[in-house]
């Protein structure tokens, strides 16, 4: 379905047109939809980028994408039409409706749905069973029933705790006083009236082919397809809807609650829906009746986001005037986004009814990859530190419980322009000079962060709960932190050794985590805010190494590897000149992995322990060894050039799901034109390998470059290995930290020689 676009909106279309298409290239965002409505009209709706991953499907303003938590207001109207008709009191105990519910209350004062609606019950972001991480899609009964188990964070209407497990209450007492299912409920008194027919809390086969595939994201550089499963809190974020449904929804609101000619809600009742709930004393409130509330350009607004497994989306309306605003983006954790282009939209609008000239978009570009090098480092001011972090060309700002990448104005200042943050201007006055709003920072030197400040800490550090939203365990800047739901890593307060407390702000305040730890004190799960994460195994412990069982035996790989040849290649190349490293710095030592058997097949591959590469390649690794020697460090080979005919061996033998971190013999590698190194950090006091986030050859997410856990001391080793190393024309790999491309690769031939057959040198 096609909206046929007013022609006073021609100009603002044009201008979201710009911007829209600008921010997907900029953030990698696959699909976008929007709508536009004025008054009772929608005026412009459109769709941008790909409703699918390969690229072939087109997304349209009738492309369904999750909404997430914007599901609360369908299901909050739901509930105040009950009121209505009589069937529900705001502010009578909610056992009155469903006596089962009895979460632990030490403060007496029993919850209602008022509270509940309004985020003010004190209960659990979460229920323990059929939370947000929940793959299992047990019935609304058991997740509801999980609650008991749990206690009243605050007393009952005194502070604003954001809580999905509220809203899921609040959507079964729909259902036991209606006698029908949420989404029947909700399909036949809100839904159908506005003919929003392609609107469902449960998908059939009819509208599934027509979602919108979404993508995750996470810091260690990945994105990946986004989980598919049902929510258990259904009423609070698992409607799939439509950008032209959703303009259809706020065309409602400014009808004062009319569609067609059915009174859907009472005018009125909107009204009170909109009015903030146990208000300050300056009036003012965060949420209304599942809507939340701010002012905008002067207007009050009501609005709601949302973001569910691979979707951010944005409501948003201005009642006095009846203008709003439906976006949505099938990118996880998109939000910011999202909300910035819904803002302007606003703006726009607010622009045309004031017959003023449209506002203009702001851009940002990347930071050049040589400013953002000479920018990286730490910076400390006097209410906080900061760090400025950058990889493969990328300025990113570590600051508060989040990481964003730092972009320039055409000015050259920097902002926070990321996904999920934007806005935070860094002014760089020097190179060792910062100025964050009116906090003066200055570099420091960080030159190796002490071990973890609590040995017993050891234990907790690592990976726990399932593939599609795994909890991180980290240290950093001598905290224990907690990196949860990908993208938020929060500093924990220690009760005690087994119990954490989340800070007093983020989503999971007034909440904690709980371990529990075996005869070693290592962790093996972590119950986080009434939520079980189990541990998970990430690889070997420290010093020991991956194994993966091979497909094929080694042995058997030989004779075929050796007989066959490199694939041809075309141009002029570069004379080989393969160089002992030890040869150009005897400093730098070797523990040559693939001349024993202590490598990730369990089978030697090289008849002779040596390291070699092209000579330009040699002697900048020389260079950069000897940058490290101030530091206390030299470099500690395991690999440089590979004959051909192993890297054959390593693909024949590698299960195909762990493919990605051996190359492939089709294309050659690297390494097998020399110009590739495998390669750690030693101590020079001791010659011993200093300690890592993840250990040589491991086949897991630890050995991505920007993988976030583990301690600051294992992350500031990598990084000093890496800046070391690329500052002398190398690239680390996008999925090993230790290993790095020579810049001139491409210049070098295939080779295939064995290390016995070349000369020393």
């Amino acid at each position: 379905m096609k909206i046929a676009l007013d022609p006073r909106y021609a100009a603002v279309a044009d201008a979201l047109r710009e911007a829209i298409r600008g921010e997907l290239a900029a953030h990698q965002i696959p699909g976008f939809a929007i709508a536009l409505v004025d008054r009772e009209k929608t005026v412009w709706a459109e769709g941008f980028g790909h409703a699918d991953l390969a690229r072939s499907r087109p997304v349209g303003a009738d492309t369904l994408f999750r909404v997430g938590s914007v599901s609360k207001v369908f299901t909050a109207i739901a509930v105040m039409q009950l009121v209505e008709a009589g069937k529900l009191d705001l502010d009578a105990p909610v056992t009155k409706y469903l006596p089962e519910f009895q979460p632990k209350n030490s403060f007496g004062k029993p919850i209602t749905l008022r509270q509940l609606m309004s985020h003010r019950s004190g209960l659990v972001r979460e229920p323990p069973v059929g939370s947000y991480f929940d793959a299992t899609a047990p019935s609304v009964e058991a997740t509801i029933e999980s609650l008991n188990d749990t206690e009243i964070v605050y007393e009952p209407t005194t502070r604003t705790k954001y809580s999905n497990a509220a809203v899921t209450v609040v959507g079964r007492v729909v259902e036991v006083v209606s006698r029908r299912s949420l989404e029947q409920y909700v399909r036949e008194e809100i839904l159908a009236p506005l003919g929003a027919k392609d609107s469902t809390f449960a998908p059939g086969d009819a509208l599934r082919p027509r979602i919108a595939e979404s993508v995750m994201w996470a810091y260690d550089g990945r994105v990946f397809p986004a989980p598919t499963f049902e929510l258990a809190t259904t009423a609070a974020g698992n409607l799939y809807s439509t950008a032209i449904d959703q303009a259809k929804f706020l065309e409602l609101l400014f009808a004062g609650g009319r569609a067609g000619e059915r009174q859907v809600v009472r005018a009125e009742t909107l009204e009170k829906m909109w009015r903030p709930q146990f208000p300050d004393a300056e009036g003012r409130g965060d949420f209304g009746l599942g809507f939340a509330l701010s002012r905008f350009e002067g207007q009050e607004r009501v609005r709601h986001g949302g973001a569910v497994y691979g979707f951010s989306t944005e409501l948003a309306a201005l009642p006095e005037l009846k203008l709003g605003v439906a976006a949505m983006a099938s990118m996880d954790v998109s939000n910011t986004v999202v909300t910035r282009i819904a803002d302007y939209a606003l703006r726009l609008m607010l622009a045309v009814r004031a017959g003023k000239p449209l506002p203009k978009w702001e851009t940002t570009g990347p930071v050049p990859p040589e400013r953002a090098k000479r920018l990286a480092g730490h910076f400390r001011g006097p209410k906080r530190e900061v760090e400025l972090f950058e990889l493969a060309g990328r300025l990113y700002l570590w600051h508060g419980s989040s990481r964003g990448e730092l972009r320039q104005r055409g000015d050259g200042t920097l902002v926070v322009d990321d996904r999920h943050e934007q806005g935070t201007v860094v002014e760089a006055l020097s190179e060792d000079r910062l100025k964050i709003g009116d906090e003066m920072l200055e570099r420091v030197q960080v030159d190796g962060p002490p071990p973890a400040p609590l040995e017993r800490w050891n234990g907790l550090i690592g990976e726990y709960g399932p593939d599609h939203n795994t909890l991180y365990i980290l240290e950093r800047n001598g905290k224990l932190c907690a990196l949860i739901e990908w993208i938020f890593c929060y500093e924990l307060e220690e009760i005690d050794e087994r119990t954490f407390a989340f800070p007093n702000d983020g989503l999971y305040h007034g909440e904690g985590i709980v371990f529990t730890r075996d005869e070693q004190g290592r962790a093996t799960k972590a119950v986080v805010a009434g939520v079980e994460f189990a541990r998970r195994e990430t690889g070997p412990p420290p010093g020991e190494t991956f194994k993966v069982e091979p497909v094929v035996l080694v042995d058997s790989l030989r004779a075929a590897a050796k007989a066959a040849s490199p694939p041809r290649e075309e141009g002029e190349f570069l004379a080989a000149e393969l160089t002992e490293l030890a040869g150009v710095d005897p400093t730098i030592k070797y523990d040559i992995r693939y001349a024993t058997t202590n490598n990730f097949l369990g089978s030697v591959f090289y008849q002779q322990a040596r390291a070699m590469m092209q000579r330009p390649a040699a002697e900048a690794l020389a260079r950069a060894n000897k940058s490290l020697a101030p530091h206390g460090y030299g470099l500690l080979i395991h690999d440089a050039y590979r004959p051909w005919a192993v890297t054959r061996m390593f693909w024949d033998a590698t299960p195909e799901s762990m493919r990605h971190f051996v190359a492939n013999p089709a294309n050659g590698s690297r390494h097998n034109r020399g110009c590739a190194v495998d390669l750690t950090l030693y101590t020079l006091a001791d010659g011993k390998p200093v300690e890592m986030v993840g250990g040589y050859d491991e086949f897991s997410m630890r050995s991505y470059p920007s993988y976030p856990g583990g301690t600051s001391r294992e992350r500031w080793h990598r990084e000093l290995l890496r800046r070391a190393i690329e500052s002398q024309g190398f690239n680390v790999y996008e999925f090993e930290w230790w290993h790095f491309d020579f810049g001139d690769w491409k210049r070098y031939p295939i080779l295939n020689q064995p290390f016995e057959e070349i000369p020393r040198s």
